[in-house]
């Protein structure tokens, strides 16, 4: 994985606003698009997005990505769900994961 690629990522990340949410799959799929459009080819996938967001500073706010069914990283789950409560994140009736069909956010480009 290179440098543009964590950087976009990450820049990405930084984009989602407070009470909002994306999947590791869908930065995935933003990201890979932009690169295809501009280099020809893809780069990396959910997985990837993991690992950058894994080797990120403090200040990325790493608990508004998540799973495909609202789940934070499961290692950070309590410290994520703190985070997304205090940002009044909309979250599931028993309080474990995102709503995520109400909380999902997709940049303007």
């Amino acid at each position: 994985m290179d440098d543009d690629y964590a950087e976009a990522v990450l820049d990405l990340v930084t984009q989602i606003p407070a009470g909002r949410a994306m999947t590791y799959g869908l930065i995935a799929e933003i990201v890979g698009d932009r690169f295809e459009a501009s280099e020809g080819k893809r780069r990396g996938g959910p997985r990837q997005v993991g690992t950058v967001l894994a080797r990120a500073s403090s200040d990325v706010p790493w608990w508004r990505v998540v799973n495909t069914v609202g789940r934070p990283p499961e290692r950070l789950q309590q410290r994520a769900l703190e985070e997304l409560r205090a940002e009044r994140t909309p979250l599931t009736a028993d309080g474990s994961r995102i709503a995520l069909r109400k909380a999902i956010w997709f940049p303007d480009d």
